[in-house]
């Protein structure tokens, strides 16, 4: 996640809008690295824990049952912004 974590704060720094996308066992570890990295309103999409052991056809339904909040997250303002 941080080599992930990193690419988006980079890519929002440049104005370009990014998302990253982690599972809910690092959602405690995103927020505080994205504090650190001085953007705790970082755009981000959260999907259930373990994705490793799941067949191709769950995680393109996992991929698709996060569509709505990923395209949300990228179109709308970034968390925290006026």
């Amino acid at each position: 996640m941080s080599c992930g974590l990193r690419d988006v704060t980079n890519l929002e720094s440049a104005g370009l809008p990014a998302l990253l996308v982690h599972t809910e066992s690092f959602e405690e570890a995103a927020l505080l690295q994205a504090e650190m990295l001085g953007q705790p309103a970082i755009r981000r999409a959260v999907v259930p824990h373990p994705v490793q052991d799941k067949s191709g056809d769950e995680i393109r339904a996992l991929a698709s049952d996060t569509l709505p909040e990923a395209l949300g997250a990228l179109t709308g303002p970034a968390v925290g912004s006026p």
